[in-house]
């Protein structure tokens, strides 16, 4: 399937009716026309010579390679606003002319107005008609013939200048959303220093082999995944993460493509090509996230297409049945008909939901929130109850040593001697807790299966391990006493102990995620009601790390199915989203409405979830859900906004107060009202 660019496009409900134009052709049934991102997608056999005609008819391009595509829309920009002028000036002179009494001048003053700012408007309007095809241009071609047919010359001309303007303001207001987008793409890198037998060369990033070597040097981007095989600098991860603290990278250290060296030369080994890298894939994603249509989206697409005709019937009735029935003049009801059908321009409505959906994705990912499209946004703004998995989520995923008990002065150099050669998680645990002590040297070690380590030192024989790698020991009351009350902590014990006595016994747990109280308080104010965990831990640590973190209720001893079961249950009368590590929980993430995953930019993260938390904890979640919300509230604005101002509007033809003018600025209004409440999302302050 091949992609374009186009340029032009100045409305969504014009760019609904091009695709399915274009969708009528041969081979054309699967192409895709997105006023969001200004893209078209059609297969290879559809006829492109007919794709350009259907294009041009509404003004629309696509933009060649190179800057000819840009000079053109900015030449086109130019001219438009240039037309809009010089109209505006006759019109200006048109009136004052007509106050000095010279009305022939001013009749022609006002033609040439109209003329030059809604010709194009007329053209296509005419063309439509021919075709029977009611869109906007139809309407306001019949409007402007009507006007002008009973000597509404003045008001003619202002219908045609104000609904130029108004074209104007909404493709600038979508503009100005897909140039946000576009700002955020560029991240990418483009080019990379490759190193090739000592020499450096300059290539293109999508030109790099996984093994080759690259030089980054300060203020330069790492062109893809890799690992730093010489140096050590800080990074700046934001484009990938969202996060503006520097990241210390040294020999061995995984980097992202497209995070920034701030200091120092790299040598990156790539372990990636560009399309296959963390960035390549948000990107991907985030420009595929614009072309989803929300339900709200695809009501109001379905409402627009027989909206127009309903409009073109109502005005028909006011034309005619007061004339008809209460004895009307024929000529005022004619003018309030032509009104009405500029009044019925779906535009503003159209619009009341895409520029709100792509400012509010485009500032969550620049924030390293992913969200894969507008259904999820618009879910995530809806979600009630949120269930968390325990390890990685709600706590580090690293064992650390929460507790000690010690019999012996000598047990925690001997025990982290012994552990010195282990690479297990708690034998890193039990490291972190001994920096600084020197250590000995083990004269044997030996692993015993399910319960520890032997080991001697200095001749004496040690047991590292569980309760059943001591067996050989009688424990004192004192002893059991501490190995109780470590385990109704909800601890992983060890024990250290040799021949005859236990030197003491360590409580390990999973560190609790320092920012894990805070946000969950943060998302009960966010309008979260429930705060579940689900976890496969045993009932005393999921109700130590519960009580820790503020959590509602939680969940324990579940298997994968039993975290699918409960998140179906949740799910019978709340709108609930699950929050794993992507992998492990794939199961529970695809069941529950709302599917978020805690990524770090790692590939199953990104394909598994709906939304994926790029910064590897929970700490913007909170924001992402009141973006969410604030996005949902707008479009429901918006909505009221661009049908209510409309039907003040037509109420106002029940007195016969409808004028062209009014109803074109009624129209015109709503869009500029729409369009600047939805870019608010763009601006909307940063949350620390």
């Amino acid at each position: 399937m091949n992609e374009f660019k186009v340029k032009g496009l100045t409305c969504a409900n014009c760019t609904r009716e091009l695709q399915e134009e274009i969708n009528r052709l041969p081979s054309g049934e699967t192409a895709s026309l997105s006023y969001n991102t200004g893209k078209l997608r059609l297969e290879n056999t559809v006829d492109m010579k007919k794709v350009k005609e259907i294009l041009s008819s509404d003004g629309a391009f696509i933009e060649s390679d190179g800057e000819e595509g840009h000079q053109h829309e900015h030449h086109s920009v130019v001219n438009w606003i240039a037309l809009l002028s010089i109209s505006a000036i006759f019109y200006v002179a048109g009136f004052i002319t007509e106050q000095w009494g010279n009305e022939f001048i001013a009749i022609g003053l006002f033609l040439a107005a109209t003329v030059l700012s809604g010709y194009h408007t007329f053209l296509k309007g005419l063309k439509n008609l021919v075709r029977l095809k009611f869109n906007i241009e139809t309407l306001m071609t019949i409007a402007l013939i009507g006007a002008l047919s009973i000597g509404e010359w003045k008001e003619g001309a202002l219908v045609a200048i104000l609904f130029g303007l108004n074209e104007y303001l909404e493709g600038l207001g979508m503009q100005k959303a897909r140039k946000s987008m576009e700002k955020l793409l560029e991240i990418a890198p483009k080019e990379a220093t490759l190193l090739e037998n000592g020499q450096e060369r300059i290539v293109k990033i999508t030109t790099l082999e996984v093994n080759q070597i690259v030089l980054v040097r300060a203020g330069e981007k790492i062109p893809s995944d890799g690992i730093v095989i010489e140096g050590t600098s800080s990074i700046n991860e934001s484009a990938i993460t969202g996060e503006s603290m520097p990241v210390e990278k040294a020999i061995d250290d995984s980097v992202f493509g497209g995070s920034i060296n701030n200091e120092g030369v790299l040598k990156v080994k790539i372990m990636k090509a560009y399309e296959d890298s963390s960035l390549a894939k948000i990107l991907h994603l985030v420009e595929e996230a614009q072309e989803t249509k929300t339900p709200t989206e695809l009501f109001i697409n379905k409402f627009a297409k027989y909206y127009t005709p309903l409009i073109m019937i109502l005005s028909a009735i006011v034309m005619i049945l007061p004339p008809l029935l209460f004895n009307g003049h024929w000529g005022e009801w004619f003018y309030q008909g032509l009104a009405v059908l500029i009044v019925g321009c779906p535009c503003a409505l159209v619009l009341s939901s895409p520029i709100a959906i792509v400012s509010g994705i485009t500032k969550n990912a620049r924030n390293g929130i992913l969200i894969k499209g507008g259904v999820f946004l618009e879910q995530l703004g809806k979600i009630t109850t949120i269930a968390f998995d325990k390890t990685g989520t709600l706590t580090k995923g690293e064992p650390y040593v929460e507790d000690m008990q010690v019999y012996d002065p000598t047990f925690l150099q001997i025990a982290a001697s012994i552990e010195k050669t282990s690479s297990h998680p708690i034998a890193k645990a039990v490291l972190r807790k001994a920096e600084g002590v020197n250590l000995e040297e083990p004269e044997e070690i030996s692993t015993v299966s399910g319960s520890g380590i032997i080991a001697k030192i200095k001749g004496v024989t040690y047991y590292l391990g569980n309760e059943a790698h001591i067996k050989h020991l009688k424990l004192k009351d004192r002893v059991k006493d501490d190995i109780k009350f470590f385990k109704e902590s909800g601890m992983t014990i060890v024990i250290l102990a040799n021949d005859t006595d236990i030197l003491g016994i360590m409580g390990i747990a999973d560190q609790v995620r320092e920012e894990s109280a805070s946000v969950i308080s943060n998302l009960h104010r966010a309008g979260i009601n429930k705060t579940i965990m689900l976890t496969g831990d045993h009932e005393k640590t999921a109700e130590k790390v519960a009580k820790a973190v503020g959590l509602t209720s939680y969940f324990a001893s579940l298997l994968p199915d039993g975290k699918v079961k409960k998140v179906k249950e949740l799910s019978k009368n709340e709108k609930v989203a699950m929050i794993g590590d992507g992998i492990n929980d794939a199961p529970a993430l695809a069941t529950a409405d709302l599917g978020i995953a805690m990524g770090k930019g790692t590939d199953s993260a990104i394909e598994t979830a709906d939304i994926v938390l790029m910064q590897d904890h929970l700490g913007k979640l909170p924001s992402a859900i009141r973006s969410a919300k604030r996005v949902n509230t707008i479009i429901k604005c918006n909505i009221v906004l661009a049908l209510g101002l409309k039907l003040i509007a037509l109420l106002l033809t029940i007195p016969g107060l409808l004028t062209l003018w009014i109803a074109i600025l009624s129209d015109m209004g709503a869009t500029i009202l729409v369009t600047l409440i939805s870019l608010m999302v763009l601006y909307e302050r940063k949350e620390k």
